[in-house]
């Protein structure tokens, strides 16, 4: 993990609010169901960015504490939360944060667990939840089907070769796996709709402007006025603490 690029989302927050792509319905369906969520629990969201995954937990009735590290991506996810309130959006570490009270029903992360230090990924959330309370973990992942062509370079595997983290969660000995679910969708973007997703990376925001500027110079005139395809693969793993 590198402490300094998660912090460079804060830099992009209203693109990323308006570039990246929402999540499958389907998904937040069967995290209630897997975790075993009624309306009114009460749930932590590790990193929720600008409220992208938020707002369709909300619509199913969870209470929601969000810790975002950024505090532009804060302001962006109170101002997309505002007509749910039993959300509360907290800028601040989920490492170093303490709750008032713990005994949660479910701590959840977005494309965000990856960040956290292992030493918090589990012994933390853990000390959060109730017993029987869930941790639920979405990641998304680009991936290649078989009929797609990659542009070179080192492009994504196949949905097959993305794994889970359900081996991972059982081993920190303190949950068990309730499920796991994967979701596949395409969006096709424009060379400039795909270059504003590109821009929300953290890889490319911390780049040398020079250096970001050519490669989607580049980029830019390859596609020229076609479209691009581009297969999202999310995974949901949920686990129930022991």
């Amino acid at each position: 993990m590198n402490s300094e690029l998660r912090r460079t989302f804060d830099e992009a927050a209203e693109l990323y609010d308006r570039a990246r792509p929402t999540y499958p319905g389907a998904l937040f369906d069967d995290l209630v169901e897997l975790a075993g969520l009624g309306p009114g629990a009460r749930i932590v969201e590790i990193g929720c960015g600008t409220g992208k995954a938020t707002v369709p937990l909300a619509e199913h009735g969870l209470h929601v504490t969000c810790v975002e590290l950024g505090s532009s991506l804060a302001e962006v996810a109170r101002r997309n939360l505002a007509n749910f309130p039993a959300v509360r959006v907290i800028t601040g570490d989920f490492e170093t944060w303490q709750p008032a009270d713990a005994d949660y029903d479910a701590v959840v992360a977005f494309t965000a667990f990856h960040w956290i230090s292992h030493e918090a990924r589990y012994a933390k959330t853990a000390a959060m939840l109730r017993k029987g309370g869930a941790l639920a973990v979405t990641m998304v992942h680009h991936v290649l089907l078989d009929d797609a062509v990659g542009a070179g370079g080192d492009p994504p595997g196949p949905p097959e070769s993305v794994t889970g983290l359900g081996e991972e969660m059982e081993a920190s000995g303190l949950f068990r796996i309730a499920g796991e679910r994967r979701y596949l969708w395409d969006v096709v973007y424009t060379a400039d709709e795909l270059i504003d997703v590109l821009s929300t990376y953290s890889p490319n925001i911390a780049m040398e402007e020079s250096r970001r500027t050519r490669l989607f110079d580049l980029l830019r005139a390859r596609i020229d006025d076609r479209t691009v395809r581009k297969t999202y693969l999310a995974t949901l793993d949920v686990a129930v603490r022991t």
